[in-house]
């Protein structure tokens, strides 16, 4: 029965719910249901569209309203038709739910410090396990975001980047890929664009385009974490940032690579890259082009 894969997912969904609080009247002790507190959690200050936050965490229309009526009477957020569209209703966080949240996150963070803790030696393996768990139950709600290239999550997701191609890359250092880049700004409208995957609130991926000096533009920085793999997200960052190109009026478009990145090179044939004349040098030994 333990290796029945059914049996053993059921073990670990006990555990998480019985480790996240799940069923506790009061979720971290601060007298709330686990339910509001996540409905908390989605709206911001500036304010989000009550329609997402429902889509997002699966609620039904009646179990939302209850949840954001008992938010308001405590005074943590406040709900306002759209001006700009009757339709929608728009949730803000007062500056008590802004105080609410801040003591949330540092109760949720220190929790999840203890658990790392409790880990010990296999902590990393325990972690890489969650992003794995947790990208794959977020798929269907993975974001495309555009980012600024000098922002927290472009460089994360580059660092990445970087580490794979010096890692897989014959001749690949990392001083060759500078992060931050100097060259950012090309990465940024109205001369590029810059793109990042969100699960959650976690970066799990990015590419950018920037102009070529000789016509068109190039694609860059492609990337997908290890958790993230295998469920299309790379197809979808190639899918928008060639949309993005033909929105700018490029025609054609560039990329260099390396023969080593063998799952990238097999993702652009099968979207209608060909192999071109080599217009950059090593690392790189692969070049390929593509008419929008």
């Amino acid at each position: 029965m333990f290796l029945d894969p059914v049996a053993r997912l059921r073990r670990f969904n006990r555990a998480v719910t019985r480790e996240a609080g799940a069923l506790d009247l009061s979720f971290l002790g601060r007298g709330r249901p686990l339910g509001t507190v996540r409905v908390l959690v989605m709206v911001r200050p500036e304010g989000t569209d009550v329609a997402l936050i429902r889509d997002r965490l699966g609620l039904d229309s009646g179990l939302m309203s209850r949840f954001l009526r008992s938010l308001e009477r405590e005074g943590l957020i406040e709900t306002a038709t759209d001006p700009a569209d009757r339709r929608r209703r728009i949730a803000r966080l007062t500056p008590a739910g802004e105080a609410e949240l801040a003591a949330y996150d540092a109760i949720g963070h220190a929790r999840a410090a203890r658990l790392i803790a409790r880990a010990g030696s296999r902590a990393d393996e325990m972690v890489a396990a969650m992003d794995l768990i947790a990208t794959l139950l977020n798929r269907a709600q993975l974001d495309l975001r555009p980012a600024d290239p000098d922002s927290p999550e472009i460089l994360a997701c580059w660092r990445g980047y970087v580490a794979e191609l010096v890692a897989r890359v014959p001749g690949a250092r990392p001083e060759l890929f500078p992060v931050p880049d100097p060259g950012a700004d090309s990465y940024r409208p109205p001369h590029g664009r810059s793109f990042v995957a969100w699960s959650d609130d976690l970066p799990v991926g990015c590419v950018s385009l920037r102009p070529l000096a000789s016509g068109g533009a190039e694609v860059k920085r492609l990337w997908v974490h290890d958790s993230a793999r295998g469920q299309g997200l790379a197809r979808r960052l190639m899918t928008q940032i060639e949309e993005e190109a033909r929105t700018m009026g490029h025609t054609t478009l560039k990329l260099d690579t390396n023969s080593a990145l063998s799952e990238a090179i097999a993702l652009y044939r099968a979207t209608g890259w060909t192999d071109i004349s080599p217009y950059t040098g090593p690392p790189a030994d692969v070049w390929m082009g593509k008419t929008l």
